[in-house]
């Protein structure tokens, strides 16, 4: 993931910073704010609500 893309997108659902992570071989983005997880496919977020994966 680009940093300097990282550094301007921001949580859909919440305006939360969002962080690079790597879950079950997947990489997504995290929200710090609501815990909600970003796909991220080719190289493209998908910053949907409805394709978050929600916090346990």
């Amino acid at each position: 993931m680009d940093p300097q893309l990282l550094s301007i997108i921001v949580c859909p659902a919440c305006h939360g910073e969002l962080s690079a992570a790597v879950v079950d071989g997947a990489e997504e983005l995290v929200c710090q704010g609501c815990g909600n997880a970003y796909p991220i496919r080719d190289d493209i977020p998908v910053l949907l609500v409805d394709e978050a994966r929600k916090p346990a």
